[in-house]
């Protein structure tokens, strides 16, 4: 069996989404389309490595699929070049804001710099959706800005966690570099409903069953490289990083019962 979290792998599973009858829509086209009787929506957050987005881009575009970007506004992640090549191939760009973060919980400041911060990535592209990025060291969810003001005031018609109705798609995320939900703090189904699954292979299985109507997929090309070195590196690193995680999930629960997540 290939290892999992490759980009080869990444290919296979392109592959069984071209070949399924699923439509794989954007976030944005989701939200703005009629919804088919079977689709895959498919989005990345673009967390530290956006070299690695570009490849998964590539990728996607050599079966034709469209797929939504989130990135962040960070020195190591807002490369305009990069960003642009993606848009180029047909991809949605959108903002993975983390600014109640940034303003360490007042929203004051936090909504100048989603102001700021949105303006200067429309310099590049035309942002029509945003997505919280779940920072799990932090107490805050930056979804919570969406209490106090609106994003349709800013030109945004969704955000990717909040303008999706859960109750009625499966959703299944990478992050921790897994798909079992287990290591994820601020990313985890909201559906009681929702398999639960380990690796690739059984998600790849899950869309050729065709058991499901409306699959949400996020996947986080940081966690995806074909070198065996950058691999094992990554799978150690995320093993590490994921026992803390454990004990971070308990202290958030404790946090944030009353909060929406």
């Amino acid at each position: 069996m290939s290892l999992d979290f490759t980009f080869a792998k990444y290919k296979r599973f392109c592959e069984a989404m071209i070949n399924s009858n699923y439509k794989i829509l954007t976030v944005k086209e989701y939200l703005t389309s009629s919804k088919p009787d079977k689709c895959i929506i498919l989005r990345h957050d673009v967390d530290l490595k956006p070299d690695r987005s570009l490849k998964a881009a590539e990728i996607e575009n050599e079966f034709g699929i469209r797929s939504t970007y989130y990135f962040r506004m960070t020195d190591e992640v807002f490369q305009p070049e990069i960003i642009k090549r993606i848009a180029e191939l047909g991809h949605e760009i959108g903002y993975h804001y983390e600014v109640l973060d940034k303003a360490k919980g007042d929203f004051a400041k936090a909504i100048e710099i989603f102001k700021r911060e949105l303006d200067e990535l429309r310099k590049l592209c035309d942002i029509k959706t945003i997505c919280m990025h779940g920072n799990s060291r932090t107490e805050w969810d930056n979804r919570d800005l969406w209490r106090i003001y609106d994003f349709r005031e800013f030109g945004i018609i969704g955000e990717a966690y909040l303008s999706v109705d859960f109750s009625k798609i499966v959703y299944f995320s990478d992050t921790a570099r897994t798909w079992n939900p287990k290591y994820k703090v601020k990313d985890i189904p909201m559906n009681p409903a929702n398999p639960i699954i380990d690796k690739t292979d059984e998600l790849i299985k899950l869309i050729k069953t065709k058991e499901f109507s409306c699959i949400y997929i996020l996947m986080h090309p940081d966690d995806w490289c074909d070198e065996f070195g950058k691999w094992l590196s990554n799978l150690i690193i995320r093993k590490f990083k994921n026992v803390g995680k454990s004990i971070l999930k308990q202290r958030w629960k404790k946090v944030n019962k009353t909060k929406h997540v």
